[in-house]
């Protein structure tokens, strides 16, 4: 039965810019647009339209002296905010637009007016600490979106599934000692932006709530499958999310230009059944995707059909196809899963 899956996707998202030749680039969400307007998915999605954050909605995560700085960039050609990320004259209020679709998606799904939703938004945010930008990220969009439903709704416990090529560091920090969020991440290390090891486990009340997968180049479909069902699934359903968060980058595709792993759409499509399954089993199915990273603009518009496909039902990857893939996973994920699982063995029954 299909499930009434919603997309947040606006024309405003592809307004900031990063620069010529920068990575982040509006072509990588108008390739999803038009993979969007093919006959076989246009009409499929709930349009969930999106509006810009307001600041204290923002400054759930962040300083307000940080929010000033982004909002005086608003009209200016060039603002350098680390070496990586800039932005463009459009680029504060598409940063409040990202947030602002990101929390419009949850409430949708809180309402029940959809089951689940993919927040198809940019900047992207994982990277984004406290009081600076960084990695191409300006607004958090998942640390508040998790506080905003937290705060909103008054729920206890959500759960942060972090798939992006790299650490989310701003999400790990915003939530280190906090026990409400679960923040778990597979992600290439060592690389940018050097966070993410395994000794990470948080700290305070929040000892045990930051599981962090280090992974080598290289790792595939089978890995992440592996590594999902073995660590992330067990835990998970100790922990009992009242909602499902997804920090959902697509650089760990096989053809991406800043990444070194192998993962196909397949394997994004697998992925995402596990965590529909965790979702369905602890909370009535609420599950958010937002869209992190991922450079290679035809094979984002592949991975995020994939994604959108398997949250509505029309594939459905069975117990029987992930137990075959996960048995294909190589030496490399079994001792991955062996040093994080010694690591958390305090915390969780894994």
């Amino acid at each position: 039965m299909s499930k009434r899956t919603g997309i947040v996707q606006d024309q405003r998202y592809l307004q900031h810019s990063a620069g010529a030749y920068h990575p982040e680039s509006p072509q990588r969400l108008a390739a999803v647009h038009a993979m969007l307007n093919t006959p076989t998915m246009a009409q499929k999605f709930v349009q969930i339209t999106p509006r810009e954050a307001t600041h204290k909605e923002i400054e759930m995560i962040h300083v307000p002296p940080y929010v000033e700085d982004i909002a005086e960039t608003a009209g200016k050609d060039r603002v350098y905010l680390d070496p990586d990320t800039s932005t463009s004259p459009e680029s504060y209020e598409t940063a409040k637009l990202a947030v602002g679709g990101l929390l419009n998606a949850i409430d949708s799904v809180m309402q029940k007016t959809v089951d689940n939703v993919f927040a198809l938004v940019r900047p992207p945010g994982h990277h984004a600490e406290y009081d600076s930008a960084a990695g191409f990220c300006i607004f958090n969009n998942a640390a508040i979106g998790a506080l905003h439903a937290i705060n909103k709704y008054n729920l206890k416990k959500i759960l942060i599934v972090d798939w992006d090529l790299h650490h989310g560091n701003g999400t790990q920090h915003s939530f280190e000692d906090d026990p409400r969020v679960l923040y778990f991440s597979t992600h290439q290390y060592p690389y940018y932006p050097g966070t993410g090891s395994l000794q990470e486990v948080g700290r305070g009340k929040g000892e045990g709530y930051t599981i962090n997968v280090p992974l080598s180049v290289g790792a595939n479909d089978a890995s992440f499958v592996k590594i999902f069902r073995k660590i992330l699934q067990p835990v998970a359903l100790q922990y009992k999310p009242d909602f499902v968060l997804v920090s959902a980058g697509f650089d760990t595709y096989f053809q991406d230009p800043l990444g070194g792993m192998r993962v196909t759409p397949k394997g994004f499509a697998a992925m995402t059944r596990i965590l529909l399954g965790i979702a369905d089993t602890c909370c009535e199915g609420r599950l958010v995707a937002v869209l992190e990273g991922g450079y290679h603009a035809a094979g984002l518009a592949d991975s995020i059909k994939a994604v959108l496909e398997e949250m509505h039902n029309d594939t459905v990857c069975t117990e029987e196809q992930l137990a075959a893939m996960e048995k294909e996973a190589d030496a490399s994920a079994d001792n991955v899963i062996k040093q994080v699982t010694a690591k958390i063995k305090p915390y969780w029954n894994v």
